[in-house]
């Protein structure tokens, strides 16, 4: 994937562009294919042990295909990180637009970035943060084993609306940092799946936040100097 030279000596990655000819269409479908992927790997190992709870309570309420109801419950969940991924095409390649028009703002991109990681950071120490993430943990408080594809799908998706929301900041870091990065992609990934799945799951988004506001700050004074 090329990369695109900016004013004030950064790179935009090619993925916000349509390149060689593609279509804008084109362009969103290549990104939205790749960021799928991205979810899939990333977000699986966190919700792999929320579908099996699903299933079991599911099977213990008399399902008749368990199995089926959690796999709508995944579909319903990736199509909500799908629905994010497609609202952060649409702005990160609207901001690339306008940044190519105006290089006086494109020279504003690595200030933008760092102010961008900072807020992610400290977003990791809210009330907000820790509220969502209680849903996404907390198991019997998000999942039902109510019977029914309809069902199913909703439980997925109110799931996906809140783990997506609570992963904001995080992501917002990979965005910010390079989606093709797959060093940043490994972190976010541990990141996420730690919040999730052990104890004191506050704790670790403090940490993961006080690493982020540092990084985001030394990227703020480098950029400004």
């Amino acid at each position: 994937m090329g990369a695109v030279p900016m004013a004030g000596g950064w790179l935009l990655s090619g993925i916000w562009l349509p390149l060689c000819g593609q279509s804008w269409f084109e362009t969103a479908a290549c990104f939205l294919g790749m960021w799928f992927a991205m979810m899939v790997a990333m977000m699986l190992p966190s919700l792999a042990p929320v579908l099996w709870h699903y299933r079991k309570a599911s099977l213990e309420s008399g399902a008749k295909q368990p199995d089926g109801l959690a796999a709508l419950a995944g579909i319903g969940y990736f199509a909500v990180w799908t629905g994010f991924g497609l609202l952060t095409f649409l702005l990160v390649a609207a901001l690339a637009q306008i940044a190519m028009q105006f290089p006086v703002l494109a020279r504003l991109g690595p200030a933008v970035g760092a102010f961008l990681a900072l807020i992610a950071g400290l977003s990791q120490f809210t009330h907000w943060k820790a509220r969502l993430l209680g849903d996404c943990g907390r198991l019997p408080n998000v999942l039902s084993a109510r019977i029914g594809l309809l069902e199913a799908v909703r439980t997925g998706t109110a799931l996906g609306l809140r783990c997506g929301l609570s992963c904001i900041g995080p992501m917002a870091i990979l965005i910010a940092g390079g989606l093709m990065d797959l060093r940043l992609m490994l972190g976010v990934t541990l990141a996420v799946t730690a919040e999730r799945l052990l104890p004191r799951e506050m704790r670790i988004a403090q940490v993961t936040g006080a690493l982020m506001t540092t990084a985001g700050l030394l990227l703020l004074v480098q950029a400004i100097a």
